[in-house]
């Protein structure tokens, strides 16, 4: 009898010919893609962004030098109240210091800080911010390039445009002076 011949040593045949046949497997979807972004109105953003910056920083013709006084009274404050106000017969309950403080750091912290004395039912609160004498030299810069008190003024502008600031007036010289100013702030709504 003639030998078998031994079979070829054909890798891919003889795995073919022991698993038998074979189906292809259903292909899978691709998975979605990202959702495309909404649309942004990036002009409108921008010229909030530019409108705010110059609110915040812009110097206008009325700012205020290193001596100079702050004072506001809204019509909501009787004129007897801001007398006592301007005398330091008020008492501060909460004190914050802005020394040391970049601008928008300082917004941020002054900003948060009212609302916090607000929220706590204070009624007058101090802001030391400095009057910009010795700070030209130091990184935060508070003064301008002429010599302008920077966070001094930012104080002013922003106390000035809350609604829940009744009147404030620069502290009496042993509170501060002309570098700190006393706050009174309408009493919180509760609801």
């Amino acid at each position: 009898m003639p030998a078998p011949t031994p079979p070829e040593d054909n890798d891919p045949d003889l795995f073919r010919a022991a698993i038998g046949p074979v189906r292809p497997l259903p292909e899978k979807p691709l998975p979605p893609s990202a959702p495309k972004p909404r649309p942004r109105a990036r002009m409108a953003e921008q010229d909030e962004a530019q409108a705010r910056d110059s609110f915040r920083y812009a110097l206008d013709m009325s700012l205020l030098e290193a001596a100079d006084a702050l004072s506001y009274r809204s019509e909501a404050l009787p004129p007897h109240v801001f007398k006592r106000l301007k005398r330091g017969e008020i008492a501060v309950q909460e004190e914050l210091d802005l020394h040391g403080m970049d601008v928008r750091t300082a917004e941020t912290v002054l900003r948060a800080f009212l609302n916090d004395a607000r929220q706590h039912g204070l009624g007058c609160v101090g802001v030391i911010h400095g009057k910009g004498l010795h700070g030209a030299a130091l990184e935060n810069r508070p003064v301008d390039d002429r010599g302008v008190p920077v966070l001094k003024n930012l104080v002013d502008r922003m106390l000035r445009h809350r609604a829940d600031v009744l009147g404030f007036h620069s502290a009496s010289a042993a509170r501060g002076g002309t570098g700190a100013v006393v706050v009174l702030l309408a009493p919180s709504k509760r609801r």
